[in-house]
Parts: C-alpha cells; structure tokens; sequence
C-alpha cells in the first residue's frame, strides 16, 4: 500500500496518541525482525508499520 491516509487511520483510534504508540511498536517489531535475520531494510520501519496498519484496519 502507498501512503495511507493518515485521517483515515486515525478515525479508527480513540485519540492519535494510540496511532503513535501503535505504529512505533510495530516499527520495533519490523527492525527487531530484520535485524535478527541480518535483512537490509530498503524502506524505513516506521513506513512498513503505518502500512502494515493500514492493511490490518482495511481487513477489519
């Protein structure tokens, strides 16, 4: 997915402070993942967490 809408991932929080916290775990997740299987990240973590977002919102 290219760039969300960043207002339509926020419609589905309570306040963006969730979004925040929401997309920096998953942007942990991502990089710990990558790191431990030695990947070289082409795109940023926090990017592939917003979109990884995104896709689960869009499934729900």
């Amino acid at each position: 997915m290219l760039n969300p809408n960043i207002g339509k991932l926020i419609e589905n929080y309570e306040n963006r402070y969730r979004l925040v916290t929401d997309v920096a775990h998953g942007a942990r997740k991502v990089a710990k993942k990558a790191e431990d299987a030695g990947d070289i990240l082409i795109e940023k973590p926090v990017s592939i967490a917003i979109d990884n977002l995104a896709c689960e919102i869009e499934e729900k």
